[in-house]
C-alpha cells in the first residue's frame, strides 16, 4: 500500500485480544480466550470476527482480572490450544495486529504459539500516550467510556463485557479509529504515520516503554 494512503485503506489490519492466566505464571501462563476482529475501512468487521474460549487443561485459580466464566473448571469443554492453533495462525500471520497494550498479548501469543508471525503490532495505549500524555492509569473500558464508545461496543458484542476477548478486541478497534481522528491528519492519517506513533517491536516487546500503567485501574470482571 502506498505510504501516503489513509490507514483505513489497509486490508490487513486485525484487532486482537487474549485473556490469560497472568504473567505471574511465567512460562506456564495459559491462554483462556482469544478474539480476532478484522478491520474494514478502519471499522470492526463483525461478519469476519472470530473468538474462542480455550481449555488450558488445568484448573484456573480465580484472580481479579479473570472473568468467572474463564476460571475454575469452566473451560473444560472448550477446545484445547492445539485444536485452534492453525486457525489462529491463519488469521494473524502476515497481518498488522492492533490492540490495547498489544505487547502483553503478543508476549503470551509468541510464548504459546511461536509459529504465528504477524506483519506488525500497533498499540492503542501508545496513541493515548501521544495524544494525552497526562493520562497515567486509564484502562480500555474507561477510555471507551470517555469517548462515548461503550454503547457501540455493547451493540456489536451483545451480552459481552470488559475482560472478555471479543468485547475488548472490538473496543480496541473502535478506540483506534477514535484516536486516529484526533491526529493532525484525522481519518486520512497514513498508515506510515500511525505505525510511527503506535508501533510495538515484534522482536522484543519487553524493551518497549511500559504501557501497562494505562490498564491497571479496573473493576474486577464478573
Amino acid at each position: 500500500m502506498p505510504a501516503d494512503q489513509p490507514w483505513t485503506a489497509a486490508a490487513d489490519l486485525v484487532a486482537l485480544d487474549l485473556e490469560g492466566t497472568g504473567s505471574q505464571d511465567g512460562d506456564d501462563e495459559a491462554i483462556l480466550e482469544i478474539a480476532v476482529v478484522p478491520l474494514a475501512a478502519g471499522r470492526p468487521d463483525m461478519g469476519a470476527a472470530w473468538d474462542s474460549t480455550i481449555n488450558p487443561e488445568r484448573w484456573v485459580s480465580p484472580r481479579p482480572w479473570i472473568s468467572r466464566d474463564l476460571s475454575g473448571g469452566a473451560l473444560a469443554g472448550s477446545p484445547t490450544l492445539d485444536k485452534v492453533a492453525d486457525t489462529i495462525a491463519e488469521k494473524l500471520t502476515g497481518k498488522i495486529v492492533i490492540g490495547h497494550n498489544i505487547g502483553v498479548d503478543w508476549r503470551l501469543l509468541r510464548l504459546r504459539l511461536p509459529a504465528v508471525q504477524p506483519a506488525g503490532l500497533l498499540d492503542t495505549a501508545r496513541l493515548v500516550r501521544h495524544l494525552r500524555p497526562e493520562i497515567q492509569r486509564w484502562n480500555l473500558a474507561a477510555l471507551l467510556d470517555q469517548h462515548a464508545l461503550t454503547g457501540r461496543v455493547n451493540e456489536l458484542v451483545p451480552g459481552g463485557r470488559p475482560h472478555r476477548a471479543l468485547w475488548d478486541a472490538v473496543g480496541a478497534a473502535l478506540l483506534l479509529a477514535e484516536l486516529v481522528g484526533h491526529l493532525p491528519g484525522g481519518p486520512a492519517t497514513p498508515l506510515a504515520t500511525l505505525t510511527r506513533l503506535a508501533r510495538v517491536q515484534l522482536a522484543d516487546p519487553d524493551r518497549e516503554p511500559d504501557g501497562d500503567q494505562l490498564t491497571l485501574d479496573y473493576e474486577p470482571p464478573s
